[in-house]
């Protein structure tokens, strides 16, 4: 061989093996078709078949979120003494030993807040309305300040409206902006690739999810279903149409699949209704059909989802870098190499997922402190046990999903026929050792 050839050659593959993994030879591309083929038409299927056509409507109860509401703005704010505005109340007793005490006591002391408010948007558009805001109270109003009002149609004229919160949609969507700029930034196309699939994964479950569970049908179903169609969106989108995502597809379906089961049993044998706040009392009141214990086990593995997402597919691109780094390790070795890497992978997001669920329920867990309740008493309430359960359930299958999908990413990537054109060894292939000319290449030179 010239030196000048093997010089160039060695160039070639050096120049390869930071690039894009080397794609898996065309038998195995079939044989992961016919896998993913028939489940992805099995998806479309159940789109098709369970496609709720939107919400069923209901009356009003006038209760919760089940309000109707409209906008509204602050349009002066005056200081009140509490005694004036509070003087058809029940007077207190005098005895602040009791939190009722001391709130009745609260209630007639210091200096109120005399809201006037505006309606801005509705039928009575342009109408105002009084709100009394205690000296205490956890949201204080100030001039100019939008609100959200609930309207009561049934209510005396005075008493029809009310504030119920406050307007924070700008600041939101100035957060949401910032967030979609950063990823785009940093992530260029991928990142854009990324906001349009998180943009669809909001679509199926509002459009598809929510809806079909609320016309009834079984919660389970429509979360395999759904959670399905939003794995195999955000998958292909984000990383592609190939093998090595559709290996990370494959280990994140075993994975959905195990939390399903461990879900549905231990959701049953810890008798959980999932019925367990005012929201699912009003969910289970407004539609008593709706399986709540069912709502409640769709909603473990659709929480699941995107932590999985990131665990399969970081392991298959590992065990594909290091096939590409080095060709001639065997499916043994790729597993060994990758589940290194994955046992670092497990620490770190199990611990993510616990403290998740720690924080949103932390307001529940100070109460309980609050009580002074042992371990033993919080752990066995229901409120407790569902978030107990629906973390260790979604942990066991991150868990599961680290040597699952090293392992077929292992199989798969090593499995490739040595002289299937473009698999890794093959003819151009990217990983091929430097120096070994491809097949043809002495005939070239012979010419």
């Amino acid at each position: 061989m010239e030196p000048g050839h093997d010089a160039a050659g060695h160039a070639h593959a050096h120049a390869h093996a930071h690039g894009p993994a080397a794609p898996v030879s065309r038998h195995l591309r079939k044989v992961i078709a016919a896998v993913l083929i028939p489940f992805a038409t099995a998806v479309v299927v159940g789109l098709a078949v369970l496609w709720p056509g939107g919400a069923p409507a209901h009356e009003r109860t006038g209760v919760g979120f089940d309000r109707q509401t409209e906008q509204g703005k602050v349009v002066s704010v005056e200081r009140v003494d509490c005694k004036d505005v509070n003087a058809a109340q029940v007077p207190p007793t005098g005895d602040t030993s009791t939190p009722q005490g001391r709130e009745a006591v609260n209630a007639r002391q210091g200096q109120c807040a005399k809201a006037t408010i505006e309606v801005t948007s509705g039928a009575d558009r342009g109408r105002t309305f009084v709100e009394i805001v205690q000296p205490d109270a956890p949201r204080q109003l100030s001039e100019g300040q939008g609100v959200i009002v609930a309207y009561a149609p049934d209510a005396p004229r005075d008493l029809q409206y009310s504030v119920t919160d406050v307007d924070r949609k700008f600041p939101m969507m100035l957060l949401a902006g910032i967030f979609a700029l950063a990823v785009v930034l940093v992530g260029r196309l991928r990142g854009l690739m990324a906001l349009i699939a998180l943009a669809v994964s909001f679509l199926v479950l509002t459009l598809f999810i929510l809806p079909a569970i609320l016309q009834g049908s079984n919660p389970l179903v429509v979360a395999v279903v759904g959670a399905s169609a939003i794995m195999l969106i955000a998958l292909y989108m984000c990383h592609g149409l190939s093998a090595r995502t559709s290996v990370a597809v494959l280990g994140t379906l075993i994975s959905l699949l195990l939390i399903g089961l461990l879900g549905s049993l231990f959701i049953g044998w810890a008798s959980l209704s999932g019925n367990t706040d005012d929201n699912t009392g009003l969910i289970h009141g407004l539609y008593p059909d709706i399986d709540m214990s069912g709502l409640l086990l769709a909603g473990v593995i659709i929480g699941s989802l995107g932590v999985l997402d990131d665990v399969t597919v970081t392991q298959t691109s590992a065990v594909w870098e290091l096939h590409q780094a080095d060709p001639r390790m065997g499916p043994r070795a790729l597993y060994r190499a990758g589940i290194r890497i994955g046992r670092d992978h497990i620490a770190s997001v199990v611990n993510t997922l616990v403290l998740a669920y720690a924080g949103a329920a932390l307001p529940l867990l100070l109460l309980f402190s609050i009580a002074q309740s042992s371990v033993g008493t919080v752990a066995n309430s229901e409120l407790v046990a569902v978030e107990i359960v629906r973390t260790l359930v979604g942990s066991i299958g991150l868990v599961a999903s680290v040597p699952l999908t090293t392992a077929l990413a292992a199989l798969v990537v090593s499995a490739d026929r040595p002289g299937a054109p473009g698999s890794p060894g093959g003819p151009g292939a990217a990983g091929a050792p430097a120096g070994r000319p491809a097949k043809g290449g002495r005939r070239r030179r012979a010419k």
